[in-house]
């Protein structure tokens, strides 16, 4: 069962893979670890900088599927054409929302209709 009160502890650190220090890529594979699904690769020191987020994801897409929101599921937020953060999708007292980490908010659980406000595209993956 997904516990959100481990991540309250959490905080953002630019290009952070260890916990409780994540960005928004460190959260997706910390939260597919606690849900026991296959971690993926690390992107250690990648970034939104220079294009990084979005080379390193859509890399990472060739290897996976594209599917409806679920809990594991990996998201994409797209500004433009360019991925520009990402999170993971969990499961709350029966409802989908994803779990994402930012700057100064640090880890935020939000639901999946507000997040496709925000951004021009979001994809989900498996």
């Amino acid at each position: 069962m997904f516990n959100p009160d481990k991540y309250l502890s959490v905080t953002w650190l630019k290009g952070g893979r260890a916990y409780p220090e994540l960005d928004c890529f460190g959260i997706v594979n910390e939260i597919r670890r606690d849900l026991g699904l296959p971690e993926w690769p690390d992107f250690a020191g990648i970034t939104k900088d220079d294009g990084g987020l979005n080379r390193e994801a859509r890399q990472l897409m060739l290897s996976l599927q594209k599917c409806a929101p679920c809990a594991g599921a990996g998201v994409a937020c797209y500004s433009g054409s360019t991925v520009t953060h990402v999170g993971v999708v969990v499961e709350i007292s029966g409802q989908l929302h994803v779990a994402e980490c930012n700057p100064g908010k640090n880890v935020s659980f939000i639901p999946l209709s507000r997040l496709k406000r925000r951004f021009v595209k979001v994809e989900f993956w498996k």
